[in-house]
C-alpha cells in the first residue's frame, strides 16, 4: 500500500512544461477527422520541438527545417533573401502555431543514420552562425517576408555524442574538440545579436558520465564555455530508458553539471524521451509495441510526475510526428492511442497553474497534483517495469478540499479517460490502481 499526503493549502511554484513533444500536428486542417490539430489544442500542447521533422513528408521533407535544408548553397550569400528556402518550414511552423503551441527551433540536421549529408561540420562556423541569425530573423522579425512568432527557444544541434556499436556517428562527422569550437562560436554570435531569446543546446543523447568519451565530451564543452564567458541559457539532453530512476539520476546530473560550472541560471531540458528497453533485438520490438500501448502511457504518467517533482524545467516527448516511436496517435488514421490522454490529463494540470507537490514514496505509484482558484487536481499512475506487477492500493490523504465534489476519470484497458465516479471528498480517499492504469481526478472548488 502506498501512503500519499496532497495539501492543497500548501503551494509549490509553477506547473511546468512537460508535456512538450517532439514536432507539431499533421493531417488536414480542413478536414480536420484526419489530424492531430483538435488534439493537440485539446492537450494543451505548449512547445514542439521540430527536430526530425525533415523525415516527414507531411511537414515537407526534405524541405524542411534543417539548417543545410533551408540554405541550399553553402557558398551563396547569407545576407541575401534568394540564398534560402523557407517555404515548407514557414508551414511547418504556421502549422504549429496554429494550435497555441510554440515552435522549438532546432538549429542543425536531423539523425543521418545512412548517407550523411548535413551532419558534417559547417565549413565556416562563423557564417553558419550568421546563416542562423537569419533563420531566426525571418522568423521573429520579419525578414525575408518573413514573420514576427517571438519564438522562444534556439537550440544549437543534435546528439553530438551519438555513437553506433561501429564507432560512427549519424549527428557528428566532426571530432569533439572540432564540435565544442563549433558550439561556442554560434553560440556567442546568437546571444550577441539575440540577447533577448534563449539560446542552448547542444540535446546530448545521454548525460550518464560513465562512459570515458562522453564524459571527455560534456565536461569539454563546459569548460570552454566558461573558459570563453558565454551565456548558456538552456542546457539540452535525452534519455531513452525503461527504469524510471535513470531519469531522476540524469536530470540530477544535468542540473549538476549546470551549477558546477557556473550556470545556475540555465534551464534544463530533456527534449527526447520515450520507454526504451534496448534499441536492438528483441528488445527494441518489445519497446515500440509497449509505447503504443497501456504500458508506455503509465510510463509517460510517471515521468511527468518525476519531471515536475524535479528540477527539471521542460520535457519533450519523442516524438508527435507519425513514426515508429509515436505512442500518442495512431500512424494511420491519426486518432489517439493511450498514449495521448496523460498529455491530456497533465495539460488540465498545467492550465490549473500552481504545482501542489504529493508527499509520498515513488514507485510503483507516481503521482502530480496542481491547483487553481477555481479547480484542483490530482494524477496518479501505477507504473512497473515488470509486466507481471501486481495493482496498488493508494491511500490519498486530502487536505484543503474536504467536502468538495469531484469526478474521477480512469485510463486503462477499456476507458480513454472517462468518468468513472462523481465524488464527495472526504480527509481520505482509497484507490486501487491495476497495474498500468492512470486515475484523473478532477476537484470543483
Amino acid at each position: 500500500m502506498t501512503h500519499i499526503t496532497v495539501d492543497f493549502n500548501r503551494t509549490n511554484g509553477k506547473m511546468k512544461p512537460m508535456h512538450a513533444v517532439n514536432n507539431g500536428p499533421v493531417g488536414s486542417k480542413v478536414r480536420m477527422g484526419n489530424s492531430t490539430y483538435a488534439y493537440f489544442k485539446e492537450a494543451g500542447i505548449p512547445f514542439a520541438r521540430n527536430h526530425d521533422a525533415a523525415f516527414y513528408d507531411g511537414y515537407g521533407g526534405e524541405y524542411t527545417v534543417d539548417v543545410h535544408r533551408i540554405f541550399r548553397n553553402f557558398d551563396a550569400d547569407p545576407t541575401d533573401p534568394a540564398s534560402y528556402d523557407f517555404e515548407c518550414t514557414d508551414q511547418c511552423v504556421e502549422n504549429t502555431f496554429s494550435t497555441g503551441c510554440e515552435v522549438y527551433y532546432r538549429l542543425g540536421a536531423r539523425i543521418e543514420h545512412g548517407k550523411k549529408v548535413g551532419t558534417f561540420p559547417p565549413k565556416d562556423f562563423q557564417k553558419w552562425a550568421v546563416i542562423c541569425e537569419h533563420i531566426i530573423r525571418h522568423y521573429n522579425e520579419g525578414w525575408a517576408d518573413g514573420y514576427h512568432y517571438g519564438i522562444t527557444y534556439w537550440e544549437i544541434w543534435n546528439e553530438p555524442d551519438c555513437r553506433n556499436p561501429d564507432g560512427s556517428n549519424p549527428c557528428w562527422q566532426g571530432t569533439d574538440e572540432e564540435f565544442i569550437d563549433f558550439f561556442c562560436v554560434a553560440l556567442k554570435h546568437l546571444k550577441e545579436c539575440f540577447p533577448h531569446l534563449k539560446i542552448g543546446g547542444p540535446a546530448f543523447c545521454n548525460v550518464n558520465l560513465s562512459r570515458p568519451e562522453r564524459e571527455k565530451l560534456v565536461r569539454g564543452l563546459f569548460t570552454a564555455l566558461r573558459e570563453r564567458k558565454l551565456e548558456l541559457d538552456f542546457f539540452s539532453f535525452h534519455r531513452y530508458a525503461c527504469v524510471t530512476e535513470k531519469f531522476k539520476n540524469n536530470i540530477a546530473t544535468a542540473r549538476s553539471l549546470c551549477d558546477e560550472y557556473g550556470f545556475e541560471n540555465a534551464e534544463i531540458h530533456l527534449n527526447e524521451w520515450n520507454y526504451i528497453r534496448s534499441f536492438v533485438g528483441d528488445d527494441w520490438t518489445y519497446s515500440l509495441r509497449a509505447e503504443k500501448g497501456l504500458k508506455g502511457a503509465s510510463f509517460t504518467s510517471a515521468i511527468m510526475a518525476i519531471g515536475q517533482a524535479s528540477s527539471l524545467d521542460m520535457l519533450m516527448y519523442y516524438d508527435a510526428r507519425p513514426c515508429a516511436m509515436n505512442g500518442m496517435f495512431d500512424t494511420d488514421f491519426l486518432t489517439p492511442l493511450k498514449g495521448y490522454y496523460p498529455f491530456k490529463m497533465f495539460g488540465e494540470l498545467y492550465r490549473m497553474g500552481t504545482f501542489v507537490r504529493p508527499e509520498y514514496t515513488e514507485d510503483p505509484i507516481y503521482c502530480i497534483a496542481a491547483k487553481s482558484e477555481q479547480e484542483a487536481g490530482l494524477m496518479i499512475t501505477n507504473y512497473a517495469e515488470d509486466d507481471l506487477s501486481p495493482a496498488e492500493t493508494a491511500e490519498i490523504y486530502l487536505r484543503g478540499v474536504e467536502g468538495r465534489s469531484a469526478t474521477l476519470y480512469l485510463l486503462d484497458e477499456t476507458h480513454d479517460m472517462e468518468a468513472v465516479e462523481t465524488l464527495t471528498l472526504g480527509d481520505k480517499l482509497t484507490l486501487t490502481v491495476p497495474l498500468f492504469a492512470t486515475y484523473f481526478l478532477k476537484i470543483h472548488l
